[in-house]
C-alpha cells in the first residue's frame, strides 16, 4: 500500500474519541482507526524503513492500572523507530494535527552520566548549546524530558549550562496543525525533513552519549 497521508477521518476520529472515550465508541469505529490511522502508519513505515528502520506503532490502549483517569484509549496514535546510535524517530497524529520528533528520550542511568559529563565539558557543552540554538532557528521545539528541579548531584546550581544538566533526555520536534498536505503523500517528505533537521543533535548525542550498555530490565 502506498503512503497517501492521513485522511480527514483520522483526525475526526480522535476529536470524537476525546469526547467519548468508551469501549462502545471504539468498537463502533474500529474500522475507521484501522483504515484511516493504522494503515497510513504501516504505509509510512514501508517508505522510511530503508533509511530509518521499521516504525513500531504503539498500542491504542492505555495502561490504567495506576491511573486515576480510567479512560481506556489513547487520544493520539504514535509510532517510533530507533537507530543503532540510540536516536529515536517519532511520529504522532491526534485531533489537533501531526507531531514529528527525534532525539534521546528518557536516558538510562549510564547515558545520563555521559550526558552530564559532556554538557559540563567546556568544548562539548558549548557545542550542544550551539546545536540547540540552530534547531530553534528552524522552529523546532526542544523537549526537556523530566527535568530535575535543581542541579544534579555534584554540579553547581549556577552552572553555565544548568538547564541542560537538569534534563533527563533531549529531543527536538515540530507540531503541524491539520492541513491539506497531511492528507496527501506530501506528508512523508515533511516528516523526513523534520527528522533530518535533528541530525546535528543526534550526531552530538551519538558521539558523546551513545546507546545504553545496561542490560534490559527484567519484567515485573
Amino acid at each position: 500500500m502506498k503512503f497517501r497521508g492521513w485522511p480527514e477521518a483520522a483526525f475526526d476520529f480522535y476529536a470524537r474519541l476525546e469526547l467519548d472515550n468508551t469501549k462502545a465508541f471504539w468498537q463502533a469505529n474500529r474500522a475507521i482507526y484501522d483504515q484511516a490511522v493504522r494503515e497510513p502508519f504501516d504505509a509510512l513505515s514501508d517508505l522510511v524503513e530503508g533509511e530509518y528502520g521499521r516504525l513500531r506503532v504503539f498500542r491504542p490502549y492505555r495502561d490504567v492500572r495506576f491511573s486515576k483517569d480510567k479512560a481506556p484509549y489513547k487520544t493520539a496514535a504514535g509510532a517510533v523507530t530507533e537507530s543503532a546510535d540510540g536516536s529515536i524517530y517519532y511520529v504522532q497524529v491526534g485531533a489537533v494535527g501531526l507531531f514529528v520528533g527525534s532525539g534521546y528520550y528518557h536516558m538510562a542511568s549510564d547515558q545520563l552520566q555521559r550526558w552530564r559529563g559532556a554538557v559540563d565539558d567546556e568544548r562539548s557543552g558549548a557545542a550542544i548549546v550551539k546545536v540547540i540554538a540552530g534547531l530553534r532557528k528552524t522552529r523546532l521545539e526542544i523537549g526537556a524530558i523530566d527535568a530535575l528541579k535543581t542541579a544534579p548531584r555534584g554540579y553547581p546550581r549556577d552552572h553555565a549550562r544548568i538547564e541542560l544538566l537538569r534534563m533527563k533526555g533531549l529531543t527536538a520536534g515540530k507540531s503541524f496543525p491539520v492541513a491539506r498536505w497531511i492528507h496527501t503523500a506530501g506528508a512523508a517528505p515533511r516528516i523526513v525533513e523534520a527528522w533530518s533537521h535533528c541530525a546535528p543533535m543526534n550526531e552530538w548525542l551519538a558521539r558523546h552519549v551513545g546507546p545504553s550498555t545496561l542490560p534490559p530490565r527484567e519484567p515485573d
